[in-house]
């Protein structure tokens, strides 16, 4: 329906050599100085209210750098050469739902634990794969790993218990007991492979 209906701003816009993007009711419209937005936003809004009988979201519009807006979840770094990036509410909304789908407190077995936010993962990865800033995505990588070691550490509870599973995993024994005495806690035990 917004494609239909706002098929005339598009047109409009083309009409007066803005470069946009617009995808179903959200959109940017990309303009050289803040003055000159200041003046599309207006001239949009009275066309969008006007001409069209809708209501423009004054919260969520507004007049900014690209790198302080999002536009489907992406928004652009602040590069000389600025790169597509994924948008910290995007991100932040990710955490959120991989600590829900890793919860120690849902009572499903690991298998199934690990199984549901791969499921998440590879249509997220789907969708913000394109971003630019690879480096972003390898530190969700970490901070996941991290997150299930955190929790398997958990669920192994005492020493004996963690020696044991460890030294099945082929960390050696000096290592292993070391690791397994460790009061640091789930978040900050060194890297073992687990």
């Amino acid at each position: 329906m917004s494609n239909l209906v706002l098929d005339e701003l598009d047109r409009k816009l083309e009409g007066h050599g803005h470069r946009f993007a617009r995808h179903a009711d959200d959109g940017n419209i990309y303009v050289r100085s803040r003055r000159a937005g200041e003046r599309v936003m207006a001239s949009v809004s009275r066309f969008i209210v006007v001409k069209l009988k809708l209501k423009v979201n004054s919260e969520k519009s507004a007049v900014a750098r690209p790198w302080d807006r999002k536009f489907l979840g992406f928004s652009f770094s602040r590069d000389r050469q600025p790169k597509r990036r994924i948008a910290w509410k995007a991100a932040e909304r990710f955490k959120q739902r991989v600590r829900e789908l890793t919860s120690r407190t849902r009572g499903v077995s690991l298998r199934c634990m690990a199984k549901e936010p791969s499921q998440y993962l590879r249509g997220w990865q789907a969708y913000f794969g394109q971003c630019q800033t690879p480096s972003v995505l390898a530190d969700f990588d970490k901070w996941i790993r991290r997150r299930l070691r955190s929790m398997i550490w958990k669920q192994w509870q005492r020493f004996r218990m963690r020696y044991r599973q460890l030294q099945k995993r082929g960390v050696e024994r000096r290592r292993a007991y070391h690791t397994a005495k460790s009061n640091h806690g789930p978040w900050g035990l060194p890297r073992v492979r687990l």
